[in-house]
């Protein structure tokens, strides 16, 4: 084996994509890389090695991709974003290879499974909720589009935390999800950056021309760690660079001599707590602080990165927008433009207008909220202690910014008051929101409903200086990691049914229509749905202690836990269900299992409440013989990615019931449906789209518009459903008398008087009639399973919209102006 090649084929023993060739690849990492043998590895030194025989396999193709961008000059989509929720790497890029069937056969040559070497990888702990999770599948679907692109993030050394339950309540526990190392990563210690906080500006003149320099700093190393995408068929591999934070010195060697080892450390300490942990508790100020050092850290390296970058092969630094496109994931990245206004007007000598014209033309911003409170504002107090430089570079912004909107808004000082980047009363805050607006080219929504809500109710001044800058894109998923990862029978099926080009163009779903209408397909359908629900009930044996009735509805709620996301709504009705069942035990009811998983921020005690309420109930209902066979409830806990790959292929129901008018799309709504669940929601977000693409009549739809909502909020009593609707009133009396909580009394009355004392913000009662109309129909309508079966498959027919290869198509046509640069095919 000295010519490194495999005896047994001839192909090179890291590049070989056939059985052979893995093996020898896993086995010469087991040994040379981590110096074991195969009496003395461990399943994790195992799930090593192979993860290392896949990584040498995408290589080659990753180094093409770079230079093959470099050698063609090609325009660069770097996407922002402070959370990557990319889940497990192993299983994803094996599919992505399309080197599935070569890997279970060489790990069933070795006598291991390859099913339970990739359970060993822990889920990357780099996001929490939707926001992340579309950051990742954009990328996939950039790379699988052959679009150079590049995301940039934070290595959190933690991530958000490890959910536990005791006694019902959520517990937090550090996710260290890196503790055992990341065989995907590869450091560059090279590419460092240094970060700058603190320090002063000095203003003196030169040649004429006023300058500023943000000198006394004190300086923290960004130290990048570049992460594969794999594009679907391996032709493209793009990185995913993440930063973490260190400090230039380890240690005070003066502090360590005189003895005082804590102080030795400070510095070192103070850096690397930067990127330490995901979203750190913002209920005090020290959190608020480092969220904003965390956000300065992450477009500080990546914009230093940007430009370096542009500057190996351009001079001319109008070239920058045509070879630059920058896409803001949220309000979180928007330093951004003040930090490349500072390295283009600073360190590049630009004058302010030009620079100014550059940023511009290389940013995009995407919203992503409706709620007023969750637009970012940090105090300028904050910001002068910290950033110094960019208050000022903001304030110039807004100077010129404030004297366009009097020119166009002549007198109209309240505009002025509301569109200014600085908030002056009651206390100096820089509104992030109006800074992203103001300083990129393209704000889009993620949804119709959200973009049009956002140009009319969040932002409007904003719509009506800048008409040409808002528009729509409708979030999409990627069908290569939640449907032909996430669910291969049903892939396996629709593949069979009407070939493999949907992986790559879901429009072809549509093929699938006229089998909804034939009883032998309908009835494979159910076949792989109950292969899936067998599935899951296995794990929940196996993690949780549980099993799950296959016969009975899989009702899912997946989500973050937050009030308008309406899991209390869900709650509710649960309650009003069970004492249905027991009052009237001889009711036609087909048996019915509620599951819900989902974290609530530590801070967040309303949510955490409402995890409690719903293991309270879980307690009752399921240790009660009167109806536990019928109905069933469960939390999961630490819900993460490589968990909802289980739940969402099984599911029968999709739980999408916010209030409407503040969800800005959602994206599990997707992948609930081209899994084959049927979606019982509110006109809200992409809901309203998964409408119109699937039939109102294939849908379960309930409550007020968001029109009606907003018209309501002046006048709505939820003491008047209260006291008007029985069974309502019946399932409230019961939470709030101790019934689930004998043990704890009175822990749930905050929700009451969240909901009847404080006004409902939500409107649980406005709407609980109308969510527990449209379960009876589920209820009506799974009772004919066949007829079920046809729904399901033409909400799986009609999901083509919602690949997110069409959201990034419009993307890159519409905003980024970035065409596709094939990777030459060969390795290296």
């Amino acid at each position: 084996m000295n010519d490194g090649k495999n005896t047994y084929t001839g192909t090179p023993t890291r590049i070989g994509m056939d059985p052979e060739s893995i093996k020898r690849g896993f086995c010469n990492h087991l040994r040379y890389d981590l110096a074991l043998d195969d009496y003395t590895a461990t399943s994790h030194d195992k799930y090593l090695a192979l993860a290392g025989a896949v990584r040498d396999r995408l290589v080659e193709r990753w180094i093409t991709t770079q230079q093959t961008y470099y050698d063609r000059n090609a325009k660069r989509i770097y996407y922002l974003s402070m959370e990557f929720l990319i889940g497990r790497s192993l299983g994803n890029n094996v599919s992505n290879l399309k080197m599935d069937p070569a890997v279970g056969q060489a790990m069933e040559e070795l006598s291991l499974r390859w099913e339970e070497l990739r359970d060993e990888e822990l889920d990357a702990g780099l996001g929490n909720g939707g926001l992340g999770r579309l950051a990742a599948c954009f990328l996939e679907s950039m790379a699988t589009m052959d679009l150079p692109s590049y995301g940039y993030g934070i290595r959190y050394e933690h991530g958000i935390f490890r959910q536990k339950m005791e006694n019902g309540y959520q517990v937090e526990e550090p996710d260290s999800w890196l503790r055992e190392g990341n065989p995907w990563e590869i450091a560059r210690p090279d590419r460092r950056v240094s970060v700058h906080f603190g320090g002063q500006v000095e203003t003196f003149r030169e040649n004429g021309h006023v300058v500023r320099r943000w000198v006394d700093t004190h300086t923290v190393w960004g130290i990048p760690y570049d992460m594969p995408i794999v594009g679907y068929g391996g032709k493209t591999v793009t990185t995913l660079r993440l930063w973490s934070a260190a400090s230039p010195d380890e240690f005070d060697f003066e502090d360590f001599n005189q003895g005082d080892y804590v102080a030795a450390v400070d510095h070192k300490v103070m850096a690397e707590n930067i990127t330490k942990v995901l979203y750190p508790n913002d209920n005090v100020l020290q959190g608020k602080e480092l969220r904003l050092r965390q956000q300065y850290f992450f477009v500080a390296c990546a914009m230093h990165d940007v430009i370096r970058r542009f500057k190996k092969n351009f001079t001319d630094w109008n070239e920058l927008p045509n070879q630059v496109a920058i896409q803001l994931n949220d309000t979180h990245p928007t330093l951004a433009i003040p930090e490349m206004m500072r390295l283009l007007v600073d360190r590049e000598g630009l004058e302010f207008e030009h620079a100014w014209d550059l940023t511009v033309r290389c940013m995009g911003y995407t919203n992503h909220t409706l709620l007023p409170e969750a637009l970012e504002t940090w105090p300028v107090d904050m910001f002068e202690t910290l950033l110094p430089r960019h208050v000022d570079i903001i304030y110039d912004i807004n100077y010129r910014f404030l004297k366009q909107v009097g020119t166009r808004f002549p007198g109209d000082t309240a505009k002025r008051i509301r569109m200014s980047l600085v908030q002056d009363e009651p206390v100096k805050h820089i509104r992030m929101a109006n800074l992203a607006i103001v300083g990129s080219h393209s704000t889009n929504g993620v949804a119709e409903l959200h973009s049009k809500l956002l140009a009319s109710r969040v932002v409007p001044d904003f719509a009506e200086m800048y008409p040409e800058r808002f528009n729509n894109k409708t979030n999409g998923v990627t069908p290569r990691r939640w449907l032909l990862k996430a669910n291969p029978p049903l892939a396996g099926l629709i593949t069979e049914a009407i070939g493999d080009g949907w992986i790559t163009d879901l429009t072809r779903l549509a093929a699938l229509k006229p089998l909804a209408d034939d009883a032998a397909f309908r009835q494979r359908f159910m076949q792989v749905k109950r292969q899936s629900k067998v599935s899951l009930s296995n794990y929940c044996r196996t993690h949780f202690g549980f099993t799950l009735n296959l016969d009975s509805i899989y009702d899912i709620h997946i989500k973050r836990i937050h009030a308008y996301k309406r899991q209390l709504l869900n709650a509710l009705h649960i309650v009003m269900l069970y004492n249905r069942l027991r009052q009237n035990p001889s009711c036609q009811f087909t048996p019915q299992t509620f599951l819900f998983a989902g974290k609530a921020a530590p801070g967040y005690f309303m949510a955490k409440l409402i995890i409690k309420l719903i293991n309270s109930i879980a307690e009752i209902v399921n240790s009660d013989p009167a109806v536990n066979s019928r109905l069933a409830v469960h939390f999961l806990p630490n819900y993460r990615v490589s968990l909802a790959e289980r739940m969402i292929p099984a599911a029968d129901v999709s739980e999408q019931i916010s209030t409407a008018g503040t969800e800005a799309s959602g994206t599990g709504n997707m992948k609930f449906m081209m899994n084959g669940a049927l979606t019982l929601g509110t006109m809200d977000g992409a809901n309203i789209e998964i409408v119109q693409e699937a039939g109102i009549e294939n849908a379960f739809i309930f409550g007020l518009s968001a029109q009606q909502v907003e018209e309501s909020r002046s006048w709505y009593s939820p003491m008047w459903h209260y006291e008007n609707d029985g069974a309502a009133r019946q399932a409230l009396d019961m939470i709030f008398s101790d019934s689930f909580n004998v043990n704890e009394p009175d822990i749930f009355k905050p929700i009451k008087d969240y909901l009847l004392k404080y006004g409902d913000e939500y409107m649980h009662l406005a709407d609980l009639a109308g969510y527990a109309d449209a379960q009876r129909r589920i209820q009506a309508a799974y009772a004919d399973r066949d007829n079920w079966a046809r729904m399901a498959i033409l909400n799986i027919a009609s999901s083509g919209k919602f690949s997110s290869d069409r959201t990034i198509a419009q993307y890159a046509k519409e905003i980024w102006n970035v065409v596709p640069c094939p990777v030459p095919n060969g390795q290296g």
